[in-house]
């Protein structure tokens, strides 16, 4: 089993300490590319792919770099949507 899969399987096992580092690895091994609109922003974030056919927005998280049960659910639900997992 790869990197990306033992990461994918983790991910999809809704674990309260994934990080936002992890789930950027994810999106962008699965072509995802990271699109922080310049300083005004914020925290949000856009991941597209290169034909921008698929965008998921993310909230970077501020006190620690552990994302929200909300926001696995919604990464998790997109990816299995476009068949990516």
């Amino acid at each position: 089993m790869s990197k990306l899969e033992k990461q994918i399987e983790r991910l999809k096992s809704k674990p309260k300490d994934f990080t936002y580092n992890e789930v950027k690895m994810i999106l962008n091994n699965l072509g995802f590319i990271e699109n922080n609109k310049g300083k005004t922003s914020g925290s949000r974030v856009e991941f597209e792919t290169k034909d921008l056919s698929k965008k998921i927005i993310l909230h970077k998280p501020h006190k620690n770099n552990y994302l929200k049960e909300y926001q696995i659910k919604q990464v998790i639900g997109l990816l299995i949507k476009w068949r990516l997992i």
